[in-house]
């Protein structure tokens, strides 16, 4: 029976070594001296560039200018101390423009008789929509409207209305009412705890929206302080309807 050859020649090797990596669903990219010596085609596709043309590049320039700093003390680390770098998150450029976040991986290889580094890429777009999904599943669960009446429902309001969660609720609830034949909303603010100017241009602005929208809206729960910040702001014409809390405004609306 004949025996493998296991006597390969460097040649051979490299392309052996092409043939497991080209097939690779991430970006591998081969890499000495900061010069890309090869980078399989689903890599190529995602840099958006062509295969050909990336060989020779200096690797480092695919890396935002944040980054590159970082990136060319992380090559000479690996290459000369030959170790197995930790994966990072960074982002690149791809040849469009465009810029990703990805998630980089390089270990040192032999390339043929050449020492040099491999360098992983994985995209983090589907990880981060995902993710970005996820936040607004659990923003939406944490503003519930209460339908409490005929035409009548509740947002209690907990926690901080800081600029991020503002804009986010200024989305979120007129998205929520949808879906509701209401005239009047009630938003109880008896769970807010900071009380400054961020949540008095929110309470103005939701008001203002939900009046183009043909809604009454009512503030209950208000505090001394929210109170007089939100009359010394007067960032509208109008006037505010509040009451003490839910329960008498929801007496006053069905009696």
């Amino acid at each position: 029976m004949k025996q493998p050859n296991h006597n390969l020649s460097d040649k051979e090797k490299v392309e052996l070594y092409h043939q497991v990596v080209e097939y690779a669903l991430e970006t591998t990219i081969i890499h000495s001296n900061q010069k890309v010596l090869y980078i399989n085609e689903p890599g190529a596709k995602f840099l958006k560039a062509n295969q050909n043309d990336l060989i020779g590049a200096n690797v480092v320039d695919v890396f935002t200018e944040k980054y590159r700093d970082y990136i060319v003390e992380r090559i000479r680390k690996g290459t000369e101390e030959r170790t197995v770098s930790e994966l990072v998150e960074t982002t690149i450029y791809r040849a469009d423009g465009t810029t990703v976040d990805v998630e980089l991986f390089c270990h040192p290889v032999m390339y043929g008789e050449l020492e040099a580094i491999q360098s992983t890429i994985r995209d983090l777009t589907p990880q981060r929509e995902a993710e970005a999904e996820l936040e607004k599943m659990m923003r939406d669960v944490g503003t519930p409207i209460v339908p409490v009446h005929d035409g009548i429902a509740v947002i209690p309001l907990i926690g901080d209305l800081n600029e991020v969660r503002t804009e986010e609720l200024i989305e979120i609830i007129p998205e929520k009412i949808q879906g509701y034949d209401l005239d009047y909303l009630i938003i109880d603010l008896s769970g807010i705890y900071n009380i400054d100017e961020v949540a008095v241009q929110f309470i103005y602005r939701i008001d203002e929206i939900m009046q183009l929208l043909g809604l009454t809206l009512i503030f209950t729960g208000f505090r001394p302080e929210l109170a007089r910040k939100s009359i010394e702001a007067s960032l509208s014409n109008g006037t505010l309807r509040t009451m003490s809390n839910v329960k008498k405004a929801l007496y006053q609306l069905v009696k």
